[in-house]
């Protein structure tokens, strides 16, 4: 685990300037550090890493890592689960010298060429440069767990885990991407393949990118949409279902408890980390240590209820309660760990969590993934709404009284009749964010495009949504969220649920057994209750946020009004400054959370553009 980046360029930059590069990503590797570059007659190529020693902590797991006859170069961020496998399979053919998994993936690049992406189980960040060849090969893991950004402008390629060694490097233009705020505003995080900066990109999930000759060319490896498309619904019996999902999952967690550091859990006390945890704890002969964090504030605080499962479990348990004060002092350090705008709050409970493990362990499993694969989220039960009544929400819509009589219904009550568009059908108040994002800015700042649930081929709206979640919302939010706030403390997390055989199995299991009456996450829970008591599970889920509305209202009040000065908002010319006064207005009086959300991501934008562009209110 650790963090990576380099570039091809005409010529060599001072060795100064990629280890500059390299160490913006100390946190992401603090226990070594390595670079390697070449000066060929046309071009140039170096790679640079920082290590976080997972496996193999000798020196022979050291990076940037060159193949035996010195034709190939890695420097590579993430773990191959399944190495020792590959290894074994590859021993007769590849003298190996160190124990492990990067060398292993060189072995496995020299054996099957390009095709060696589709054996590995893990998550990953790849730069492979193929001397022979003359190319260089960005690769990320399947559904998005570790990140991967490069800028391609002209002759030049730059590359990095973050964002922060690619702006270093002397030929990156900082330019911004003005076509993707409208997305931001409305989403809380650019989806994938944009960035905030021009000629700037994410490599997308499942997928490989090719550098040859100047010219950049991507292929997917791994395709959610074509795997859904060909899938046969194979487990249609509960217990059949169930005892599948128990097997997958036990041997994912137990891949994933390989380690040469100290392993623990995150325990929110919810379905997915309450299994996740169990299980790891059933496969382990010690006692696993688990992870809560709890807040003074009663609304938010699932500790008490982590804290008697991990009693009945036999965990380990460390718990520790954060103040209001303590999290509202961590948004100074956003922008500097998230590289571009990004506004889902709960990215600073993430990073306390975080904080707070590392100080015992250097590996975190997680419960992420469990929503989107077996139908959690709140959301899902409003698309089965909207799937069984959208009827009689458009009559609604066509009659005479309907101006008069809807803005005094229910919010969900008006998201539903206004829900008229295909091409948001399963994505309900996307149409509310739309409309008040292109008010908030001083343009309409390229299209905001949310028509991609059309591509999808699904047996319902349920289905159709959590497969756009998959696409999106996971791997540039939950993914994306959680690398950089554990990735801040060096610490690992790893994600049993996402498992590419679990979520390529989860796609053949019958919806049924996913939404059953009313019931989300049907399978999931089930399973989970032969582990622990359902009474210490059954309850209302809390969240993990914290108090936007309030904050907003109060304690960011007078620095809301500071970023939105009219004078300074003309300069940036990006946000229109009389609405944005009017946003905080209704912020002030409504409850709607459309407000808070939009006024909190302006919010995230400043404090960004302030850090990493301009300081534009401090001169």
């Amino acid at each position: 685990m650790c963090g990576i980046c380099g570039y091809v360029d005409k010529e060599l930059i001072p060795a100064k300037c990629l280890q500059d590069m390299n160490d913006t990503m100390y946190h992401r590797g603090p226990n070594d550090h390595g670079i390697w570059e070449l000066q060929r007659e046309d071009y140039a190529v170096a790679f640079a890493q920082r290590r976080l020693s997972i496996l193999d902590l000798s020196e022979l797991g050291h990076q940037p890592m060159l193949s035996g006859d010195g034709e190939m170069v890695i420097t590579y961020n993430g773990e191959i689960y399944n190495f020792l496998e590959i290894r074994r399979e590859l021993e007769g053919e590849y003298v190996f010298h160190s124990h492990c998994d990067t060398e292993v993936i060189l072995a496995a690049y020299q054996k099957w060429g390009l095709k060696c992406f589709e054996h590995f189980n893990g998550m990953f960040a790849i730069a492979l440069y193929d001397k022979h060849k003359d190319r260089v090969i960005l690769a990320r893991d399947r559904i998005g767990k570790k990140p991967l950004y490069y800028y391609h402008k002209d002759h030049t390629l730059i590359f990095g885990s973050e964002l922060k060694p690619i702006m270093k490097h002397p030929s990156f233009c900082k330019v911004i991407n003005r076509s993707v705020i409208g997305q931001y505003m409305c989403n809380k995080y650019i989806a994938s393949p944009d960035t905030i900066f021009c000629n700037t990109y994410k490599v997308k999930p499942g997928t490989y990118v090719i550098y040859e000759k100047g010219i950049i060319t991507d292929y997917p490896y791994w395709n959610l949409l074509q795997i859904l498309n060909d899938r046969e619904i194979s487990v249609r019996k509960f217990s059949e279902g169930k005892r599948q999902l128990r097997d997958l999952l036990r041997d994912s967690i137990q891949k994933r408890l390989i380690a040469d550091v100290p392993v623990g859990t995150f325990l929110s006390g919810g379905i997915d980390s309450t299994l996740v945890t169990a299980i790891a704890q059933e496969v382990t002969e010690g006692k696993v240590d688990s992870f809560t964090i709890g807040f003074e504030d009663e609304e938010r605080n699932e500790a008490p209820y982590a804290a008697q499962i991990a009693k009945h479990i036999g965990t380990n348990h460390h718990e520790l309660y954060m103040s209001e004060q303590q999290i509202f002092e961590m948004i100074s350090e956003l922008p500097k760990y998230y590289d571009e705008p990004f506004s889902d709050s709960s990215q600073l409970p993430c990073m306390l969590v975080s904080q707070m493990a590392a100080k015992d362990i250097t590996v975190a499993l997680s419960g992420d993934g469990g929503d989107e694969l077996f139908c959690g989220y709140k959301m899902y039960d409003w698309t089965w709404v909207v799937e069984h009544f959208d009827w009689l929400g458009a009559m609604e819509h066509h009659m005479p009284w309907n101006g008069k009589l809807l803005p005094k219904c229910p919010s969900t009550v008006q998201a539903i009749v206004n829900n008229r568009s295909g091409d948001y059908k399963c994505q309900l108040y996307i149409d509310v964010m739309i409309d008040e994002a292109r008010k908030m800015l001083v343009q309409d700042l390229g299209t905001v495009k949310f028509d991609m649930e059309k591509e999808i081929n699904a047996q319902n709206l349920q289905e159709r949504r959590m497969i756009l979640d998959m696409l999106t919302y996971l791997p540039d939010d939950i993914l994306a969220k959680m690398d950089r706030a554990s990735m801040k403390y060096s610490l690992e997390v790893r994600c049993p649920l996402l498992d590419y055989e679990i979520i390529e199995w989860s796609l053949g299991v019958s919806h049924e057994l996913k939404y059953h009456h009313f019931d989300k996450k049907y399978l999931l829970k089930e399973l989970t209750y032969d582990y622990v008591p359902k009474r210490l599970l059954d309850r209302p889920k809390k969240g993990f946020g914290i108090p936007l509305r309030r904050w907003l209202r109060t304690i960011l009040k007078e620095e809301i009004q500071r970023y939105a000065d009219k004078k300074i908002l003309k300069r940036q010319e990006i946000f229109d400054a009389e609405y944005i006064h009017v946003l905080i207005g209704k912020q002030m009086i409504s409850d709607n959370i459309v407000y808070s959300a939009l006024l909190w991501s302006f919010y995230v934008f400043q404090v960004w553009y302030q850090y990493y562009i301009e300081d534009l209110w401090n001169e």
